[in-house]
């Protein structure tokens, strides 16, 4: 899948590939759902270890969110981490109802990790969060997926520095309560 992508993961191929039996593959994963859900699993897994691995010691609040969102940032390039692939599988998941819990805890897990580091971070250098940790969590994400986006489908390495350092940026402000909040009527 990571070579050929999410419609290339046949329980048949991906047999093929490992040399083993399909009946192999479906009685260890059960459904070509299950095994999808493995695999975001696993990928979702090794980001949060490369990122966790990031944290600089001694940094800080704004050096090392800047460090984790940079490595993160860097496993979109590194194949070994399949950060094209998590990203197809999930958008694969959102037309497939049976891997709805599978998209929901992969987003999950990411907040919660990222919340955490955040909480730890503002702890360590004595930052006080003016809003939640779960809401600087889902900021940063959020605008990262969007960068992630740009750089698949349109890609600028200039605009990509600008954002990454812009999102970092407006992060810090926003733990910090420095960023202004306007009013955007959604209702």
């Amino acid at each position: 899948m990571t070579r050929e992508g999410v419609a290339a993961g046949s329980t048949r191929a991906i047999a093929a590939e490992l040399g083993v039996a399909q009946a192999t593959v479906h009685y260890t994963f059960g459904t070509k759902e299950d095994l999808y859900q493995a695999v975001m699993d696993r990928i979702t897994t090794d980001l949060i270890a490369r990122v966790e691995q990031a944290a600089p010691e001694g940094a800080g609040f704004e050096e090392t969110v800047a460090a984790l969102t940079g490595a993160l940032w860097r496993t979109l390039s590194e194949p070994a981490t399949n950060h094209q692939l998590l990203i197809e599988l999930t958008m694969f998941a959102l037309r497939t109802p049976r891997l709805s819990e599978a998209r929901q805890a992969h987003y999950r897990r990411m907040t919660e990790v990222t919340a955490q580091l955040v909480t730890e971070t503002a702890v360590r250098t004595g930052h006080e969060l003016a809003q939640p940790a779960e809401t600087v969590a889902r900021f940063v994400l959020s605008g990262f997926d969007g960068l992630t986006m740009q750089r698949l489908c349109l890609p600028d390495e200039a605009a990509e520095r600008v954002g990454l350092r812009a999102l970092v940026s407006a992060t810090v402000a926003l733990a910090g309560g420095r960023l202004n909040l306007v009013d955007v009527p959604v209702d």
